[in-house]
């Protein structure tokens, strides 16, 4: 984030560079910015925010332009477990309503069962690979979880 610009800015910053008008911009800024949670913090600079609240921001951000190709690493690495399981949520929402291809990178098995897929390496090999039955978790599916923790296990 560019520590200058509030969090409107930082989200609206590559729509503003694609030559969206700043109005337009903003306005897609402050939808995606509500989205992830943040909908009280639109006028903060990066050093008023949560270390949480940045990596929503930067998430606002990469959203904003709506990508066909969504590459998360650790996209909640840094947030509470209601606010992951929030974002992790949105990210499997946005995969099926709009289509979009997420690739998400996380070390949490809770996250990971969101998945429709998941694919586990160890040392830059793939080594065991599963297809979840409802195309991921809706709500919170323990089954899941315990079948990704214990792949996890095996796997590393």
């Amino acid at each position: 984030l560019i520590p200058v610009l509030d969090a409107v800015e930082n989200a609206a910053l590559p729509l503003v560079l694609d030559g969206v008008r700043q109005s337009e911009a903003q306005q897609k800024a402050k939808d995606w910015l509500t989205r992830v949670g943040l909908s009280d913090r639109f006028s903060h600079r990066p050093d008023q925010l949560s270390g949480g609240q940045q990596q929503r921001v930067a998430l606002a951000r990469a959203l904003v332009a709506e990508p066909a190709l969504i590459l998360a690493d650790e996209p909640t690495g840094n947030l509470d477990s209601r606010s992951a399981d929030e974002i992790a949520l949105l990210l499997r929402q946005i995969s099926s309503e709009w289509n979009r291809t997420v690739l998400m990178v996380t070390h949490d098995p809770r996250i990971a069962a969101h998945a429709s897929r998941i694919v586990f390496l160890k040392d830059g090999t793939i080594v065991d690979e599963t297809r979840l039955s409802d195309g991921g978790v809706s709500g919170r599916n323990n089954g899941q979880e315990q079948l990704v923790r214990a792949k996890l296990e095996v796997a590393s």
